[in-house]
């Protein structure tokens, strides 16, 4: 099929979408996207009903789903993450479906062994060329990689791009021509400028520099940082922190990493540019710096949604990691972490790529302050399980650390450096002298949400 500037419309009704079926999109541009938006405009304006939709990701751009869930138009998600007005109304009861919530590892699998089929997959790619190839290394909305699009179109019935740019070539192809269908232009695709939102936009507090400084001498104690290291970090704010405070110790140590991983931020790249990393991997840029450095560094790689986490695959990146940083809302005294929901029952996250990380990687380490908003979030028990606690090496908090008790050796190591090692229970006690536990809502409603861990089993559940 030609390239053309054909509508949105047009698109979808050559495309042979009907009522139930299942369409998906990406999460590139964050908080940016407007490609979700004028897709189920135009599937509400066609007419279709009962559509499951399946975005890698949601934020609070896209509150203007609303209308469409109330309507009818769209009555299915199946999501790695979701949090803003779109996931309390989610919370709320809106729709007559549970929503599904996958890892990212989790939500690959599913799409290649095709428990996830998906009828049309719609693209925002910042850039086509004339061979239908698309990319987001370049065009007035370069957002990066598309690794999380990129299984959804090598699987998907029908593909469907949706760009604001059209050149000639490009560099870093990141979906081939010959998996897309249609390519439809539109006015803009969103503004990458939202791409640092949320935690990824946040300066790390007093507490959380204390922590990221504690987390780099817990790492180079590890036995890990080596030649050849790699590393990934989560985007909240402390995690950012970890790596602007391991970037010095390696200098030092005159530590060359073999690669850095995930989705990847401007402290990431400053350490590949320090030659800290031989390589970057790389699913998501987290900010403007990561996606000049993927248009223009040659070792800077894209890597797809399933080649980064997929339980299914052996040489996932996710498994040849030594350290990952993660954040947490909760983490209980079996290590269990929450991700997912607020005490108060509203959806705030979901797994994305922390329960895949926290299998694969050698040590993953939860950063987290003792308490939040008021409450505690070291706890007896979680509000919701995210990502089980035997994957979970270490919790780091701003008055110390508790190392998961089977690995004695690294708390044995942490010791001798003189780290104030503590137990799980004396971490949630010092919280709840810190702050009352919240008032947790008894939730005996319908089922709203089944949140599954990467294999596709359920981890648990979230009532209203």
């Amino acid at each position: 099929m030609a390239l053309g500037d054909g509508p949105v419309k047009n698109a979808i009704v050559g495309s042979g979408l009907v009522d139930g079926g299942t369409i998906s999109f990406h999460h590139h541009l964050r908080n940016g996207d407007t490609v979700m938006v004028q897709v189920l405009q135009a599937c509400h304006d066609l007419g279709l009903r009962d559509l499951h939709i399946a975005p890698s990701s949601l934020f609070p751009c896209h509150e203007a789903l609303i209308p469409f869930l109330q309507t009818g138009t769209v009555t299915r998600i199946t999501t790695s993450y979701m949090n803003g007005p779109l996931a309390d109304a989610v919370s709320a009861g809106i729709l007559p479906h549970p929503v599904v919530l996958q890892s990212h590892g989790g939500r690959a699998a599913a799409i290649e062994s095709g428990r996830l089929p998906i009828d049309v997959a719609f693209v925002a790619a910042s850039a086509v060329d004339k061979d239908r190839n698309l990319t987001g290394s370049v065009g007035p909305q370069a957002c990066g990689p598309l690794g999380y699009a990129m299984v959804d179109a090598a699987h998907a019935r029908q593909v469907i791009a949706i760009t604001d740019h059209v050149t000639d070539s490009f560099p870093k192809i990141c979906i081939p021509g010959d998996q897309v269908h249609q390519v439809v232009r539109v006015d803009s695709i969103g503004s990458s400028a939202q791409i640092v939102s949320g935690t990824t936009g946040r300066l790390p507090s007093k507490n959380g520099r204390a922590i990221a400084e504690m987390t780099a001498k817990l790492i180079g104690v590890s036995g890990l940082l080596r030649d050849g290291f790699s590393f990934q970090t989560g985007a909240g704010a402390t995690s950012l922190a970890v790596a602007q405070a391991l970037g010095p110790v390696m200098a030092t140590r005159g530590i060359n990493g073999g690669f850095a991983a995930g989705g990847i931020t401007g402290p990431l790249v400053k350490m590949f540019h320090q030659g800290l990393f031989r390589r970057l991997w790389d699913v998501q840029a987290f900010d403007l710096a990561a996606v000049a450095s993927y248009r223009e560094d040659p070792d800077h790689f894209a890597m797809s949604a399933a080649q980064y986490a997929s339980p299914d695959r052996a040489d996932a990146i996710v498994n040849k990691l030594d350290v990952m940083i993660l954040g947490a809302a909760e983490v209980d005294i079996a290590f269990n972490v929450n991700v997912t929901q607020a005490s108060d029952g509203r959806i705030i996250g979901g797994s994305g790529g922390h329960s895949d990380t926290a299998a694969g990687a050698k040590l993953p380490i939860v950063t987290t302050t003792l308490t939040a908003g008021g409450f505690p979030k070291i706890v007896q028990r979680l509000t919701c399980q995210t990502t089980p606690g035997d994957t979970i090496g270490a919790v780091v908090t701003e008055v110390g650390m508790a190392i998961h008790p089977s690995r004695p050796e690294l708390e044995k190591q942490a010791r001798k450096a003189g780290l104030p090692v503590l137990t799980i229970e004396d971490l949630c006690n010092k919280a709840h002298t810190l702050a009352p536990p919240a008032d947790r809502r008894v939730a005996d409603g319908r089922v709203i949400a089944i949140c599954e861990y990467r294999d596709g089993s359920v981890i648990d559940r979230i009532r209203q």
